[in-house]
């Protein structure tokens, strides 16, 4: 039966085939393209997602390094490396029959930074910018560094040109974007009003120099240094100079990097979960991107929840969940629900409870006064007959708590695909491909693996029958 068969689903959880399906192993195996950056909001399996298409790369023949921008870890543990640095690391256990190799790094910011004054700076000139007190302040956390480092960081792996594919784990927030804003806020930073006065005696140089900053500068200096410091100023005035020759360099990288973006061998893929939030949020991303002609590949809708027993709705689950619960709502068992009797006595032609008024006159007791009393004798007799109806009530209760487990899962479902619905009917220009909810976190190549299957199929698998 197709995925896509009515009859497959239940009605309010009837998956719709997006507008275009996503084709993972097309958009990979492509040797035009070189670079694969995934976006998207936090907590959504970003870092994963990177890996796994890292690997699947790696293992159809492609030279290829996953660059994550995520602080955490997951990325090394789930690649079984101790630890992940700003230097590639090769990852051992790859299937390499199709020649392809798998390397992984995490971002340094503080040493990209440290490696771009050492190689655009000479001996001396980077010995005092790296010992510059403001210098190391801006590069170890200053806002928006982490973004532009990580714009120079994909440009220097681009410019060797050694890897067949640059898979790239942005933040994880809307910030994860603030990468393609870098050049625009480094270049205002560089043209700025306070960085041109704080340069001007620089210029200027000798006597006419400190003349400028002692007549044209003596009140700004005199707020900003006791507002700042006097010697916070100084420190951000020799740093200012230090890096004069430089900031045309940032720049001119930078803008470099942001055209290697727009560019024809680079692929964004939006990563989201069939959430609301989630979902708005990748439509900010497609958006965004649209806005700054950078091309999309597609959305990977990771973590789609799915059933084997669609066919039950939520609506019959919760009605025979009720009726194992208490049978008196509807008559069962030929109408005989909840109505047990001993083997001698006959049904109630009536359907009732088993009240007195329904035994016969014939049947009544012997209320003879002078006899003797043995109603201890035969509730010692029936309770051994009632017994074997509590294993029967526990099983009914079991099954019952598994119906409404089972509505609550179609509720899920329905609402997932609603949510999803209408992204695609937002976006239906979006390719989607779709990664089924695991039981557990990816911690090892296996796991990236079977995610990286997944993500090529398209839509998310869901169980055979009795696995």
């Amino acid at each position: 039966m197709s995925p896509d068969d009515p009859a497959r689903h239940p009605e309010g959880a009837r998956r719709l085939t997006p507008a275009r399906v996503l084709d993972v192993d097309a958009l990979l195996e492509d040797p035009r393209n070189r670079i694969v950056v995934c976006c998207g909001s936090g907590g959504v399996g970003k870092t994963t997602t990177a890996a796994a298409l890292g690997l699947r790369a790696a293992e159809r023949g492609r030279k290829v390094v996953v660059l994550t921008i995520d602080p955490a870890r997951r990325l090394a543990q789930s690649m079984g490396i101790d630890s992940l640095d700003n230097t590639p690391r090769r990852v051992k256990g790859v299937d390499d029959a199709a020649g392809g190799e798998l390397h992984a790094m995490m971002l340094d910011m503080k040493r990209t930074f440290d490696e771009i004054v050492e190689s655009h700076a000479d001996p001396e000139r980077a010995a005092a910018i790296l010992g510059n007190p403001f210098y190391q302040s801006l590069s170890a956390g200053f806002a928006g560094t982490q973004e532009y480092m990580a714009m120079e960081k994909l440009g220097q792996l681009r410019a060797k040109d050694e890897w067949d594919l640059i898979v790239v784990d942005t933040p994880p927030s809307r910030s994860a974007l603030d990468f393609l804003d870098a050049p625009k806020r480094l270049g205002s930073f560089l043209d700025g009003k306070l960085i041109r006065v704080l340069l001007a005696p620089a210029k200027v140089g000798g006597r006419a120099g400190m003349k400028f900053l002692n007549v044209g500068m003596s009140m700004m200096t005199g707020v900003l240094g006791k507002v700042l410091g006097g010697q916070f100023l100084k420190d951000v005035q020799t740093f200012v100079a230090a890096m004069d020759s430089m900031f045309g360099g940032f720049r001119t990288r930078a803008d470099a990097t942001y055209k290697l973006l727009q560019a024809s061998g680079t692929a964004f893929l939006v990563v989201a979960a069939p959430e609301r939030d989630a979902l708005r949020e990748a439509a900010y991303f497609v958006e965004r991107l649209a806005a700054e002609d950078m091309p999309l590949a597609g959305l990977v809708l990771n973590r789609v929840h799915g059933s084997g027993a669609d066919r039950l709705s939520a609506e019959r689950a919760l009605a025979a969940a009720e009726n194992l619960e208490d049978p008196r709502i509807v008559d069962q068992d030929g109408g005989k629900a909840g109505v047990r009797t001993s083997p001698g006595n006959s049904p109630d032609p009536h359907g009732s409870s088993g009240s007195a008024d329904s035994v016969p006159d014939d049947a009544a007791p012997d209320t003879d006064p002078e006899a003797p009393d043995t109603s201890s004798e035969i509730s010692s007799e029936v309770a051994p007959a009632e017994a074997p109806d509590a294993p029967e009530r526990s099983v009914d209760a079991l099954a019952a708590g598994l119906l409404r487990l089972h509505a609550e899962r179609m509720h899920l479902l329905a609402r997932e695909q609603r949510t999803r619905d209408r992204f695609t009917a937002r976006h239906p220009e979006v390719a989607v491909t779709e990664v089924a909810a695991l039981p557990g976190d990816v911690h090892d190549l296996a796991g990236l693996r079977d995610i990286g299957a997944r993500l090529a199929t398209g839509r998310p698998e869901l169980p055979e029958p009795g696995a």
